[in-house]
């Protein structure tokens, strides 16, 4: 297996300390807890999951079906606290298409890709810190973001909008000014997918993405908005599940000795808590099992281990078992248990601290941000066809709403102008779309597409070039001769074929910022 020079080939790391036979189980038990960050079904705080907090469970990660209002969020993260008051409570919040603080209405910030567009570091530090402030509000301590890809190919499935750009020193710019500002809060930031995702074209949910690039490379773009985030004070870094095969022919990068302790920890000298992706993602777990995975990533030099979204007590159980297994084989010593254990608390401890050091402005009321509609939309891409329908604007169209699969790291939060009119139905916008017809399409049902008789169509879709049924209804509708404007809230196509107009981003702010636009000339 080629390294290309780097330490860390090992799979446990540390060597066997003497004295190690000696320690208490019942110690060692509850330094394999700490590490655990699972999921949960419901919008309450399971008895399982209160009473492994009570008996050292490190921490808990909430997801979108978890909430139902910001009132339920705050008890159920109080009841989290009641039963462990060092738990980390980690949520998946990157201000943008990903939400789970607005998972059911769309987000109200703009993304990481206008943000990038904008190119204002300024705003991108205050955005950070507003995200900050709710998640203070609803009780979090850490969320994982922001994203710091570099969105270098407009085929990835899983990264595109999420991205700051694809700039290596601006996407390093903002994830670092997002990083202050989030921090600046009291939260814990997580830049995300160590060593870059944004070269794929799978999504580790499904598959094991390769990035068939060397150190040199990494170094010299992948690498760089981590090195900007480390700067800047990230606090905890969340690995990938991908696999280089230049640097390690067999693990992905959360499984990686080589990666995670030899290029993040040793290379780029990061010293906080190193969280995993979640481990029940195919690339992650395909093979060995979540449990599998769980200790190999220990070994590997992750602190914080993600489990997965709706996991359980059994689940746990085994990934105990599986850990302890480990350290009987000699695959993992128990120092690494413990040293990862004691990243963990202390984060959880900084976190506490933070909680009184920095209070929460009176002004914060779970109210929503405003944002310049203008200023949004002047980051978007007009093309010919854009510019020819925004000069002279139908009266009224018909609406096709491309609904391709979201992927799992979006979830079903509702999505651009259609998050829009429903979140607000009363508002002037609303009212001057609400009489025109909107026709989704899945892709199973796209040829029975049947349209007003009046000509003008907007269709309304997401990475429209990835989805072949939706290009071929793009294709036809403009072969009848009709007038049609595409709009891609998703990352278009490098030729923009199938993006007349490109928001860069489908949160609910876009949306609006989209309606407005065009009920504006």
């Amino acid at each position: 297996m080629s390294g290309e020079g780097m330490s860390g080939a090992g799979m446990s790391g540390e060597g066997m300390s003497a004295g190690e036979a000696e320690v208490d189980p019942a110690a060692l038990r509850r330094q394999i807890a700490t590490t655990l960050m699972p999921g949960f079904a419901g919008t309450t705080l399971p008895e399982w999951l209160a009473q492994r907090l009570r008996d050292g469970l490190g921490a808990v990660c909430i997801f979108g079906p978890n909430i139902v209002s910001w009132a339920q969020l705050r008890d159920l993260t109080d009841d989290i606290r009641a039963a462990n008051p060092l738990a980390v409570i980690a949520i998946d919040e990157e201000g943008g298409d990903v939400t789970r603080l607005y998972y059911d209405s769309g987000s109200p910030y703009p993304g990481n890709a206008i943000l990038g567009r904008l190119d204002d570091i300024g705003r991108t530090k205050e955005i950070g810190r507003m995200v900050g402030w709710e998640l203070r509000a609803a009780g979090c301590t850490m969320t994982f973001a922001p994203d710091v890809d570099i969105n270098s190919n407009p085929d990835n499935p899983v990264i595109g909008v999420r991205s700051f750009g694809t700039v290596a020193e601006r996407v390093g710019a903002h994830g670092a000014a997002w990083v202050s500002g989030l921090q600046s809060t009291g939260i814990a930031a997580s830049p995300k997918h160590f060593p870059g995702h944004g070269d794929t074209a799978q999504d580790s949910h499904l598959a094991v993405p390769i990035v068939d690039v060397g150190l040199d490379e990494l170094r010299l773009r992948e690498l760089l908005p981590f090195r900007a985030a480390i700067a800047a004070g990230a606090k905890t870094v969340m690995t990938s599940h991908i696999l280089l095969p230049r640097i390690d022919q067999v693990n992905p990068a959360t499984l990686s000795r080589r990666i995670v302790q030899g290029l993040l920890r040793d290379e780029l000298g990061f010293d906080g808590v190193i969280v995993t992706d979640a481990l029940d993602m195919t690339g992650a777990s395909g093979v060995l099992g979540i449990a599998g995975a769980a200790a190999t990533a220990l070994a590997a030099g992750c602190d914080l281990l993600c489990i997965g979204t709706a996991n359980t007590d059994a689940q746990l159980h085994e990934i105990e078992e599986r850990v302890l297994a480990a350290i009987d084989a000699g695959e993992l010593t128990r120092a690494r248990v413990a040293e990862a254990a004691g990243r963990v608390l202390a984060l959880a401890e900084d976190s506490a601290a933070a909680a009184i050091r920095i209070p929460i402005p009176e002004y914060i009321k779970n109210d929503e941000p405003e944002f310049d509609l203008g200023q949004i939309s002047a980051t978007f891409e007009v093309g010919e066809r854009g510019n020819a329908w925004l000069a002279d604007p139908p009266r009224t169209c018909s609406v096709i709403r491309l609904d391709t699969v979201a992927n799992i790291a979006v979830g079903g939060a509702p999505w651009g102008p259609f998050a829009e009119l429903v979140a607000n139905p009363t508002s002037q916008i609303a009212e001057e779309w609400g009489d025109r017809p909107i026709v989704a399409c899945t892709g199973r049902s796209d040829s029975d597409v049947v349209l007003a008789s009046f000509a003008p169509v907007l269709v309304v879709g997401k990475d429209n070039h990835r989805h072949a049924w939706a290009s071929e209804l793009i294709d036809r509708l403009r072969a009848e001769g009709r007038e049609v404007l595409v709009v891609d809230m998703g990352w278009p196509s490098d030729d923009r074929a199938y993006a007349d107009i490109a928001t860069f981003g489908a949160s609910r702010l876009v949306g609006r910022s989209l309606l407005n636009l065009l009920s504006s000339r």
